[in-house]
C-alpha cells in the first residue's frame, strides 16, 4: 500500500463508514462495505490519482459499492441510487458534516456544495 493511499485512507474511511451506516443500519455491514470499495479504490489508485479529481473518482467507487452492496443485501426502505444533491444533503443533515468536510469528501467545492445544500434543503426540507 502507498503512503497516498494510506494517507487517503485514513482520512476518507470515518467518513466513508459514517454515510455507509445510513444505508446500513449494522455497524459490521457498513465497515464490510467501506472496505470493499476502499479495496476497489485501491485497485485503481492510479488511475484515481491521475484524474482530474481524485477524491470525486474515489467517492463514485463508494457510492457505486454501497449501491451494489444494498441491492445484494435486499434492504427494504431508502435506497442509496439518490442523486448527488440528496447525497450532500445526506453528509449534511444526516451524518452531520461540515461543508467543507463534505467539500473534502466528494470533490467538489465548498461554496457550490453550500449552494447545493441551501437548493436541496428549500425542495426537500420535509423529508431531512
Amino acid at each position: 500500500m502507498s503512503v497516498e493511499f494510506a494517507a487517503f485512507c485514513e482520512l476518507h474511511e470515518p467518513r466513508y463508514r459514517s454515510y455507509a451506516r445510513v444505508w446500513f443500519q449494522e455497524p459490521a455491514a457498513a465497515h464490510r462495505v467501506v472496505r470493499l470499495a476502499l479495496h476497489a479504490i485501491a485497485s485503481v489508485w492510479p488511475t484515481v490519482l491521475e484524474s482530474p479529481n481524485p477524491a470525486a473518482a474515489a467517492w463514485q467507487i463508494l457510492r457505486d459499492t454501497v449501491t451494489e452492496q444494498h441491492a445484494t443485501a435486499g434492504i427494504e426502505g431508502l435506497r442509496p441510487d439518490v442523486d448527488g444533491d440528496e447525497d450532500l444533503a445526506i453528509l449534511h443533515y444526516v451524518v452531520g458534516l461540515a461543508t467543507p468536510e463534505i467539500a473534502d469528501v466528494v470533490g467538489g467545492d465548498t461554496a457550490s456544495i453550500t449552494s447545493q445544500l441551501r437548493q436541496t434543503h428549500r425542495r426537500r426540507a420535509t423529508d431531512w
